[in-house]
């Protein structure tokens, strides 16, 4: 696309019938059509020196005006004081305890407003300076990640050569990760494994799924810890180790054989305040809320990438977790511990 603005593009015959939005979004080239539409919205493409809907149908020879770019600038990691419980650290590498509500960095469509605030990578731009730079300007230090809604350890290079042996080590799954789950309904199997592929679900854009078709080989084994039943239901809490670190692996392994993370409505869960039922319960809550995902990455062990020792840290289950299963097991005992 031309860098001289305001661009002027005149619209064919052949294109008569076609909505503005999508006209523009194939004129353009490398420009999604949320993007043309939010130009549109903003009054930055006029349709014959005018505002116009994007959903407006061309008759062929009207002039439209793009006055600004449609390529979004290139977003960088903002420094920002923010808090971090810094577990671990030397001059090659950190482990972050990272609370659960934090983006580990902001997503690509972002802008440099409120979207780009509050990251992880944002955090540590702020204690650490430098990073390493393989990961790109958005992503500084990022050598693996966690979901937004998932606290624990995560593991950050401060330079090149750091970054690129730990990332090494995650691909040959020498690193090792432990996350602690609850989930909705009684694991009857005390221990398993599970190998399921995971992609993009084709229909919702913002879910995995291991039904689709030529998705990334993913394993995931877990061990119950304790069975649980309430008056809210029954529930496993379970510790997971993953030997590949897919989008979502956990929630989207444990909603496939039918007992999603407590709190994760996305994979199927039911909504996070979990109310008691009708019949009632002397002695309980009237009903508990979670505002996240109940999953917490626990453990982490990896060697050092200088001088190959390993490094062993733990994360204690956050407060907010704590809270929630003592008000879930208010009125019942957990039936069934599993050593």
């Amino acid at each position: 696309m031309s860098d001289t603005f305001p661009l002027r593009i005149t619209v064919g015959a052949e294109d008569a019938g076609r909505r503005l939005d999508q006209f523009l979004t194939g004129r353009l080239g490398n420009v999604s059509r949320a993007r043309v539409q939010e130009l549109i919205s903003s009054e930055k493409i006029l349709l014959n020196q005018a505002p116009a809907r994007a959903s407006i149908k061309l008759r062929g020879g009207e002039e439209i005006r793009v006055l600004g770019p449609a390529e979004r600038p290139a977003l960088r990691a903002i420094s920002e004081e923010i808090p971090l419980d810094i577990v671990y650290e030397d001059d090659d590498l950190a482990i972050i305890n990272k609370p659960a509500g934090m983006m580990v960095h902001a997503g690509a469509g972002a802008t440099e407003d409120a979207r780009n605030r509050g990251t992880l990578v944002n955090a540590l731009l702020h204690h650490f300076q430098s990073l390493s730079g393989v990961g790109g300007e958005l992503r500084p230090g990022i050598v693996h990640r966690l979901d937004k809604e998932t606290s624990g350890l995560i593991v950050v290079a401060k330079n090149d050569e750091a970054h690129r042996k730990l990332a090494e080590q995650f691909s040959q799954r020498e690193a090792k990760k432990t996350y602690v789950a609850l989930v909705h309904g009684w694991i009857m199997k005390d221990a398993g494994t599970i190998v399921a592929s995971i992609s993009r679900d084709r229909v919702r854009r913002t879910r995995m799924t291991t039904r689709g078709s030529g998705g990334r080989e993913a394993v995931s084994h877990y061990r119950v810890v304790q069975r649980i039943e309430s008056a809210y239901g029954k529930f496993t809490l379970v510790e997971v180790k993953i030997d590949t670190g897919r989008t979502h692996q956990i929630r989207v392994h444990m909603a496939s054989i039918g007992h999603p993370v407590v709190g994760d409505t996305l994979y199927g869960a039911p909504a996070k305040s979990l109310l008691l039922p009708k019949s009632g319960r002397s002695g309980a809550p009237s009903s508990v809320f979670l505002g996240r995902n109940f999953l917490h990455a626990a453990e982490l062990e990896l060697k050092h990438p200088r001088t190959g020792e390993k490094i062993a840290r733990k994360a204690p289950i956050p407060v907010e977790l704590q809270k929630f299963l003592q008000e879930v097991t208010a009125v019942h005992e957990p039936t069934k511990s599993v050593s």
